[in-house]
């Protein structure tokens, strides 16, 4: 007879849910993908039924999606008193989930990472990669540890400011402007504007009102990938944020763009919850770092 949830039950529930799978779920928590299973199983007896669905891609039940909040809650305090008792010790431990946009996890995470993990080799970082205005709403919901938020206003305490990312000209190699110190952004009038609707849109607005100039796309993207493939095809300009840069194939340069505007990315826990110990520890590292900041 069951006699209540357990913690193993519902870590889980949380890694099947966010791994999609019991093997890798399994893979995550160190465990056979037999042990996951029946963990699941003794929280379903527990709950009373099923919480996810196992035909097809798997995925959480109506009732699995009411308990994952209160799941993922639950874990991650868990995990925070081991954290709080290792520095203690003198060294954080524990999983961070650290949501970020595709730009910082090109441009920006690789470096940091291995920072990271030379200093806090017993802190696991595990990347959620997101549009920019998802990120906040993961860090809200427990989804994720810490996030690299866009401009958040106001900052919260304890936060830190990893880069001032600046708007460049996406052009591909042979345009006529490619050559040029700078652009104007009326300069990229005449050619068809990429628009990539997965963030930097109200910092490319910003860019246009400054100069009075017309906004029309002509095309709207969803995929930074895909946009920057339009690019290299002929197809367009864009602006595009300064770690870009590490995306783009040979074809396809960033020219710095007038007038300036930039975004600021800063490092955060949640506002409305105590951070994981590990993620203070990881912001204090990142604070050290050199060059992160790009202009």
């Amino acid at each position: 007879m069951a006699t209540g949830v357990n913690l193993a039950q519902l870590r889980a529930l949380v890694a099947v849910a966010e791994n999609g799978g019991f093997g890798s779920a399994a893979e995550e928590l160190g465990i056979s993908q037999s042990a996951v299973s029946h963990a699941v199983a003794a929280l379903e007896r527990v709950v009373g039924g099923p919480v996810l669905h196992r035909v097809g891609r798997v995925r959480p039940t109506p009732l699995g999606e009411r308990l994952l909040p209160h799941a993922r809650t639950a874990t991650a305090s868990a995990d925070a008193v081991a954290a709080i008792a290792a520095r203690h010790r003198g060294s954080p431990t524990g999983t961070v989930r650290l949501a970020a946009p595709t730009t910082v996890c090109q441009g920006l995470l690789p470096g940091l990472l291995g920072e990271w993990s030379a200093a806090h080799p017993r802190v696991k970082v595990r990347i959620f990669e997101g549009e920019d205005d998802e990120l906040d709403r993961w860090l809200a919901a427990g989804t994720v540890d810490a996030a690299v938020l866009i401009d958040p206003d106001p900052a919260p305490a304890g936060s830190l400011l990893l880069a001032r990312d600046s708007m460049h000209a996406l052009l591909r190699r042979d345009h006529p402007l490619a050559g040029q110190p700078v652009v104007d952004i009326q300069d990229l009038e005449d050619d068809a504007f990429l628009l990539s609707e997965g963030g930097c849109e109200r910092h490319i607005r910003e860019v246009y009102r400054r100069t009075g100039g017309r906004f029309v796309p002509t095309h709207r993207i969803r995929d930074v990938g895909t946009l920057i493939s339009m690019v290299h095809a002929g197809i367009g300009v864009s602006v595009m944020p300064a770690l870009a840069h590490a995306m783009l194939p040979p074809g396809c340069v960033l020219i710095p763009l007038r007038p300036r505007v930039h975004r600021r990315l800063v490092l955060t826990g949640p506002a409305d919850r105590p951070w994981h110990p590990a993620v203070t520890a990881l912001v204090a590292t990142a604070a050290v770092v050199d060059g992160l900041r790009t202009g």
